[in-house]
C-alpha cells in the first residue's frame, strides 16, 4: 500500500527524508492529520480473503497518539444548494 495525494491535502510529511515515504496529508488547525492510502491489486485480494491488515506505528519511545483507520470519507460533505 502507498500513501496518495488527495484534493484536501495541504502538507507533505517526510518530503525530503529518503528513509521514509513522503506522506501527503491534510493537517487541521487543531492538529488532526488525515492521510489516504491505496492498496495494490494483490493487497486487495489478500484483504478480501483474510479481512486483516497490520498497522505499524513508529513512536520513537514517545507516548502513542490515538489512531483511527477508516474506510469512511473523513471530511464533511456539503449538500449542493438547489436554486428553484
Amino acid at each position: 500500500m502507498k500513501p496518495i495525494k488527495f484534493k484536501e491535502s495541504n502538507i507533505t510529511f517526510a518530503e525530503n527524508q529518503p528513509e521514509y515515504l513522503p506522506l501527503p496529508a491534510y493537517k487541521s488547525d487543531k492538529g488532526d492529520v488525515v492521510s489516504l492510502w491505496q492498496f495494490n491489486f494483490l493487497e486487495r485480494i489478500k484483504i478480501l480473503f483474510t479481512g486483516k491488515m497490520w498497522f505499524h506505528v513508529l513512536t520513537f519511545n514517545q507516548p502513542l497518539q490515538p489512531q483511527r483507520p477508516t474506510l469512511k470519507y473523513p471530511f464533511e460533505r456539503r449538500k449542493k444548494e438547489i436554486n428553484v
